[in-house]
C-alpha cells in the first residue's frame, strides 16, 4: 500500500471520528433550542383588551397610592401602563412574548410612566408575585384555574384579582360586572384572596 493511500486512510477515519464525536453535540444544542423555544411560546394569543374594560377592571380594584398591580400576560403593557398614568402606582407586567415585551416598554415612555412601570419576559408560572397587592388576568378558564394555587400560596389575604372574561373554577367571585362592548359586552371578575388562601365553599 503506498504512503498516499495510508494517508488518505488515515483522513477518513479521523473524519469519520470528527463527524461521530460532533452529532451528540448538535443534537444536543437542537433539544435545547427546540425545548428553549417551547418555554417561549405563548399560551394564548395576544387579544387587547378594550379601553373601557381596562378602566373599568382598575376601577373595581379600589386602587389606593400604596398598591402594586402586576398584570400577568400583560400582552402591550395596556393596564399597567393606564394603572401608572391614572392613579400613579406601581407596575409590574409578566409576558413570555419578547416583541410584546419591546412593545409595551415603548409604549410605557411614550406615556411617560416608564419610571413606574416595568415589564419581564418570564413565564408567569415560574415568577414570584408575592409583592402584588392587584393582580389583573386576561387569559383563559383553564389559565386561571391552573394559576389559582399559585395566586393562593403566594398573594397576601386581601390582595385583589380582576380576571376579564374569564372565572377562576369553583371559586365563586365576589362581584360580577358587565361592560358594554360595540353591540355586546364584556364580563370582570373580581376576588380577594383570603386568609391563609382557603376559599370558602358556597
Amino acid at each position: 500500500m503506498s504512503f498516499a493511500s495510508v494517508l488518505a486512510i488515515h483522513r477518513t477515519q479521523n473524519f469519520s471520528t470528527f463527524t461521530a464525536s460532533q452529532t451528540p453535540k448538535r443534537q444536543h444544542e437542537q433539544n435545547v433550542k427546540q425545548r428553549r423555544a417551547k418555554k417561549s411560546r405563548p399560551d394564548v394569543i395576544f387579544v387587547p383588551t378594550p379601553p373601557e374594560t381596562v378602566n373599568e377592571m382598575l376601577r373595581l380594584a379600589e386602587i389606593t397610592p400604596g398598591d402594586v398591580l402586576y398584570d400577568l400576560g400583560s400582552g402591550d403593557g395596556r393596564i399597567p401602563i393606564q394603572a401608572a398614568r391614572l392613579y400613579g402606582i406601581r407596575a409590574v407586567g409578566i409576558d413570555i412574548d419578547p416583541k410584546l415585551i419591546a412593545l409595551a416598554e415603548e409604549r410605557a415612555r411614550q406615556a411617560g410612566v416608564a419610571d413606574r412601570v416595568r415589564f419581564l419576559q418570564a413565564d408567569l408560572f415560574r415568577t414570584d408575585i408575592s409583592e402584588a397587592t392587584i393582580v389583573t388576568l386576561y387569559l383563559s378558564d383553564r389559565l386561571n384555574l391552573l394559576l389559582r394555587p399559585k395566586l393562593l400560596r403566594e398573594l397576601r389575604p386581601g390582595t385583589r384579582i380582576i380576571s376579564h372574561d374569564f372565572r377562576m373554577g369553583d371559586w365563586e367571585p365576589e362581584q360580577t360586572v358587565r361592560v358594554s362592548w360595540l353591540n355586546l359586552f364584556r364580563t370582570v371578575y373580581v376576588w380577594n384572596v383570603p386568609a391563609n388562601g382557603r376559599i370558602k365553599q358556597r
